[in-house]
């Protein structure tokens, strides 16, 4: 019996690492919570702004991508896709450091 539970646990184990790497990388689950991500978008349907995964395929190959969505995350900007401009980060839960911004560009461009 407990042989067969550890094989159980193995298999959802190796299923969700899988699962991990089909879907990008993993959320950086405090900065996406810091900055009140979620009050906005999603991760795979429109809500007030673009889902991460619309976000992605579009800037996915974009060069200078990458630069210019991390500066919109500590910045703030103008609305792209409909209404709803980007707050600056000190609007939405406090200032974001470069690196975090990289992490949180590089977390939706992997969606």
């Amino acid at each position: 019996m407990i042989a067969r539970i550890r094989n159980c646990l193995l298999v959802c184990a190796a299923s969700a690492l899988t699962a991990g790497i089909a879907y990008g990388e993993s959320e950086p689950t405090a900065l996406v919570d810091q900055q009140h991500c979620m009050f906005c978008h999603t991760r795979d349907a429109p809500f007030l702004a673009p889902s991460f995964q619309q976000i992605a395929d579009h800037y996915r190959n974009m060069p200078d991508a990458q630069p210019m969505l991390e500066h919109k995350l500590r910045l703030g900007g103008k609305a792209h896709w409909g209404d709803t401009p980007m707050p600056p980060a000190a609007e939405r839960g406090g200032p974001l450091s470069a690196q975090d911004a990289h992490t949180l560009v590089q977390w939706v461009l992997s969606q």
